[in-house]
């Protein structure tokens, strides 16, 4: 397993540039909610009980990089052990109250980082509440940057598959793999990738593809993979036609976030930063909160 390098070493967080308030008089007086486009991170998500890599309380942790596990076998069976593991607790998720606030407003799209789902489920919920309300406005657009841990891709084909059905397959394949590690999959705590730290996977047979043979893995990017141009392409034209970028809850330290902060800057568009921690891109914020992503949303969304 790689260890990380963490290109936040050194950084302190920086002071606020502007009260809340200001900031959300920018937000809503000078533009409106569809001249924004939103680039979220795993800040959205800590308060639904998806860790983060890391926040201030975050442990050291070594995720899988894609070289690894297409190295070798005992690799895939080694992340599916603990994707298996994980997954019932990570489909349990909901969303928190920074979801449904933004699912409320209308912004010109949302890029996130997370593979979670909870900005897809946090736009159901809000529709459900607004029930057949004819004026109701259409939900934003979300662009799941990194994938999505709910599909199951083939290596080989590109094959797609439900999430849930590859979990039960793999339960009928090791009907006694929790007993023997003796861990209770829904007690344990979750990597921001859905998986659980696991040392003794020896054994857990892996699911290939049942249309060809290839190997399957979550569809997420993995540390080390590429982004798919198609998706790339996709958030580049919301945020190209976005008059701003707003941040929430990233810490940019990978360049698929960082790389939006920096062309936004470039073009003298303003960047809106909001999350408790040093990031990246704190040099081209034009507006920086340290709040939480929580208050400062619901505060965003009440104007």
């Amino acid at each position: 397993m790689a260890v990380i390098f963490d290109p936040l070493r050194g950084r302190v967080r920086p002071e606020a540039s502007h009260p809340d308030a200001e900031i959300i008089d920018m937000l809503t007086k000078t533009y409106s909610d569809a001249e924004w486009a939103v680039l979220t991170g795993a800040g959205m998500s800590t308060d639904s009980g998806v860790p983060d890599y890391r926040g201030p309380d975050s442990p050291p942790r070594k995720p899988m990089t894609i070289q690894t596990f297409l190295s070798h076998p005992d690799q895939r069976a080694r992340y599916w052990a603990r994707s298996w593991m994980g997954w019932p607790r990570m489909r349990g998720t909901r969303p928190n109250q920074a979801h449904l606030a933004l699912a409320e407003l209308s912004v010109a799209g949302i890029i996130t980082q997370n593979v979670d789902g909870l900005h897809q489920a946090a736009a159901e919920a809000v529709a459900a509440d607004r029930g057949n309300d004819a004026g109701a406005p259409a939900p934003s657009p979300v662009i799941d940057l990194h994938g999505s841990l709910d599909r199951v891709i083939c290596l080989s084909n590109g094959h797609l598959f439900d999430r849930d059905w590859v979990q039960r397959r793999l339960s009928e394949l090791n009907p006694d793999f929790a007993e023997e590690v003796g861990i209770d999959p829904i007690d344990v705590e979750t990597a921001p990738d859905g998986d659980v730290e696991l040392e003794d996977t020896a054994g857990f047979a892996v699911l290939d593809c049942p249309e060809c043979g290839g190997l399957l893995k979550p569809d997420v990017v993995y540390f080390g993979d590429s982004v798919p141009a198609a998706r790339v392409q996709a958030a580049n034209r919301i945020a190209d036609e976005a008059a701003g970028l707003v941040v929430l809850g990233s810490s940019l330290a990978v360049l698929s976030g960082l790389r939006f902060v920096r062309t936004a800057a470039k073009e003298s568009k303003p960047v809106v930063i909001v999350t408790d921690g040093p990031t990246r891109g704190d040099e081209f914020a034009d507006f920086r909160s340290i709040s939480r992503v929580a208050d400062f949303v619901t505060a965003w969304a009440s104007r």
